[in-house]
């Protein structure tokens, strides 16, 4: 398995460049995360909450006229969509509020874009009755004011960011100079497979769960391994969530798909693997979008989860490697891969999912007979509802 080793690398990846101030608390963190995840007390409470409270396990669900459509592809979706919240984000912060409580943090805060990780915090503070603040780019809080209302609903103050490009990588700079300033009674919650270690392994461990379902269940209805993995990335959690349980698999090809915006050309997209610049960001090397100069590019994508410069270190491993391939798909064509399932099977995904959802029709045209594929199903669509229809 593409464990990091001591000092959180995957190869050349990850590590940690932080400030002085924040090397005790991240080596407290991966002290703390070593002994808690191999304690049983720990592993059952944690169990219990995504069992009893989050909804899993969620189902793999065959869409048959999806896949009729598609004709090649035999399309099977993991219905993360229906855990409590909408969205896988709640497996990681479950765990995480674990981790917070037995070090006595009071305070949660996290970034978030799309407010699915937001909604997730702003719901498992409110479980165990913690001070949460979620910080939001001030364009995402426009684009996603459902999901600010929900956090507000669940007691959550929602800080709008002003600053920079006021999307997701300026809510987590932010967050990260909160993080500086309250190191003693605050607990950072990152929702995704980013920033400096060990939290790209701590979500990833969160989020395996998803793949480990996935793979039982397709077993016992294909009585074999899926063909294909499919999956949206930004930061990257979802999909590692998926291929992280296949990655000896040799025969199950994994495929993420970035958000290509308006174009490569144009550097209005949010596809950091596709350009191949390795760089720093948010305490972490990994593929960074980023002037010749070595300044963070503004990214751009239609969905707000997805809009995100850089990508975590472990996505960076997978594709030096040749484990898995990174593709991309663009705002026009993501708007289309939201119609289809909709129309299709009666799902409305969310924008970032619909990222992956396009590319099916992509890979379906390259096959010559009919295969099979899983496709994570990461989150609802009700939060872009009012955006499409403006769109459309």
């Amino acid at each position: 398995m593409a464990i990091p080793d001591r000092k959180g690398h995957f190869a050349e990846f990850g590590g940690r460049y932080v400030p002085e101030t924040l090397m005790f608390l991240l080596n407290d963190l991966e002290q703390q995360y070593k002994l808690l995840k191999n304690d049983p007390t720990f592993k059952q409470e944690f169990q219990s909450l995504l069992k009893d409270y989050a909804g899993r396990p969620t189902r793999l669900y065959y869409a048959q006229r999806l896949s009729q459509y598609l004709k090649t592809l035999k399309v099977y979706l993991k219905r993360e969509d229906l855990l409590h919240t909408g969205a896988h984000k709640i497996n990681n912060t479950l765990g995480q509020i674990l981790i917070a409580k037995r070090m006595g943090k009071k305070r949660i805060i996290a970034e978030t874009g799309a407010g699915q990780h937001g909604v997730a915090t702003a719901t498992a503070s409110a479980l165990f009755g913690l001070e949460c603040e979620v910080y939001m780019g001030a364009e995402d809080v426009k684009r996603q004011a459902l999901n600010v209302y929900r956090m507000q609903l669940l007691g959550a103050k929602v800080i709008s960011v002003q600053s920079g490009s006021q999307t997701l990588k300026d809510a987590m700079n932010e967050a990260i100079r909160d993080w500086v300033t309250n190191v003693d009674n605050t607990f950072y919650m990152i929702g995704s497979v980013a920033g400096p270690h060990p939290y790209p392994l701590i979500v990833r461990d969160f989020q395996a769960v998803i793949g480990r379902e996935a793979k039982k269940q397709f077993l016992a209805l294909e009585q074999s391994l899926p063909d294909y993995l499919l999956a949206c990335v930004g930061g990257g959690s979802n999909a590692l969530g998926l291929f992280h349980a296949f990655f000896k698999d040799k025969t199950t090809k994994m495929i993420g798909v970035e958000a290509a915006g308006l174009g490569l050309s144009t550097h209005h997209h949010a596809a950091p693997l596709a350009v191949s610049e390795v760089g720093v960001l948010h305490g972490s090397k990994s593929h960074v979008m980023q002037t010749p100069s070595g300044q963070i590019r503004i990214a751009h994508s239609i969905a707000a989860g997805l809009d995100y410069p850089g990508v975590g270190p472990e996505h960076a491993y997978y594709q030096k490697i040749g484990r898995a391939e990174y593709v991309f798909v663009s705002d026009h064509e993501a708007i289309e891969g939201l119609k289809l399932l909709s129309e299709t099977e009666g799902i409305i995904p969310a924008m970032e999912t619909s990222h992956a959802i396009a590319y099916l029709s992509k890979l379906a045209r390259t096959l010559k007979r009919k295969r099979t594929v899983i496709v994570c199903l990461s989150g609802r669509g009700d939060k872009d509802v009012d955006a499409i229809k403006e769109l459309l």
